[in-house]
């Protein structure tokens, strides 16, 4: 049976805490393939800052190279809020069954689960494999969701007795970074090396993203100016 991970998020951009992520999840459940699927309108936070283009551009940097990660523009086909449900059933029409796949999401992230749209049906239409962030550990996770608890369980995946979805808590040491963290320190002219790809850092400085267009300075048109706006002896 194929193990699919779908890494979604708005990656605004795409930075190591996302890569640490995927690869945590990727090797202690064994996935196939593992999916980038960059939201085109997020429904619960502010729209993006960088295009879908460009946020595309640095999800296919981040996965090139990497053996079974691609980028994949599910989300940007269409024109509709990118809720995680609407996602699943594309892939369920693409003919992948729930038990093949890995929803791949940060502690902090699924802490907030019950909010999402279709929940909690959207838990039977994928496995949810959360991982830990720093300051939020998928230790915690049982106590702060009691009504998932009994759903919860640990790496390694059984095909047998995992045949309807389930939600794997990872404990993994990930980046200590955010998207917002990161387009700050551009602002402010920070490096951000480190953070990103290579090859993101450089689309980002490439095309100037995330950095403040400072307006050109208008030079004074004395020619223009009203007889009372002239200086003494200027005409």
């Amino acid at each position: 049976m194929a193990r699919i991970g779908i890494l979604g998020g708005t990656f605004d951009p795409i930075h190591r805490g996302h890569v640490d992520l995927g690869l945590a999840a990727e090797r202690v459940l064994h996935l196939t393939s593992v999916f980038v699927v960059p939201a085109h309108i997020p429904p619960h936070r502010p729209q993006p800052a960088a295009s879908a283009y460009h946020r595309f551009a640095m999800a296919a940097l981040t996965v090139a190279g990497r053996r079974g990660w691609r980028a994949c523009d599910l989300e940007l086909q269409s024109e509709a809020p990118s809720y995680t449900s609407l996602t699943f059933r594309r892939f369920h029409e693409r003919g992948f069954a729930p038990p093949e796949l890995f929803f791949l999401i940060g502690a902090d992230a699924f802490a907030e689960i019950g909010s999402w749209k279709d929940y909690p049906d959207i838990l039977e239409r994928a496995h949810f494999a959360v991982v830990s962030r720093p300051g939020c550990s998928v230790d915690d996770l049982p106590r702060r969701l009691p009504a998932l608890a009994s759903r919860m369980t640990r790496p390694p995946v059984d095909s047998a007795a995992h045949r309807t979805p389930v939600i794997f808590l990872i404990e993994a040491a990930t980046a200590d970074v955010s998207s917002t963290a990161i387009r700050r320190r551009l602002a402010e002219g920070l490096a951000i090396a480190d953070l990103v790809e290579p090859g993101v850092q450089q689309h980002i400085e490439r095309h100037e993203l995330y950095t403040p267009t400072v307006p050109k300075r208008r030079e004074p048109d004395h020619a223009s100016d009203p007889p009372a706006g002239r200086l003494h002896g200027h005409r």
